[in-house]
């Protein structure tokens, strides 16, 4: 049982990065699907699909990891991801206070009333919201 889903999937897609696994299965949910639309719009991923699992109940979202370089030396585009707000601690913010992950060379992603969206999108919209987590 896992108490928090979207860190699950943080440190799934960590831990595939630092193997250099091509592909990586996550739980489906609408937010975790919202969270990779962002991820690929971004260019972090190369793309992400929701499939039925081993059950047809049960979806699972498969994203496929972002390498940059040739084979023996490819590195990957995700070179840390961070969840921010915790079922403990939720991290709420206004849209003057988004913060910015290493001066715009990351992305901050913030679930509003609007939807979720990166924090840059959530200045321009002119809405705060729950800082989910940071990718850069």
């Amino acid at each position: 049982m896992v108490n928090d889903p979207i860190a699950d999937m943080l440190t799934r897609i960590r831990n595939g990065v630092m193997s250099t696994q091509t592909v990586v299965a996550v739980p489906s949910s609408k937010i975790k699907a919202e969270i990779a639309r962002i991820l690929k719009e971004e260019g972090f991923i190369e793309d992400y699909e929701v499939a039925t699992g081993s059950k047809p109940t049960h979806q699972v979202i498969r994203i496929k990891l972002k390498y940059v370089g040739e084979r023996r030396s490819k590195r990957p585009v995700i070179t840390g991801i961070e969840r921010i707000s915790r079922p403990g601690r939720r991290v709420y913010t206004q849209k003057r206070e988004i913060p910015w992950v290493l001066s715009g060379m990351g992305i901050s992603i913030v679930s509003t009333p609007k939807g979720v969206m990166t924090g840059q999108n959530a200045r321009k919209s002119g809405v705060g919201g729950e800082i989910l987590c940071k990718v850069w």
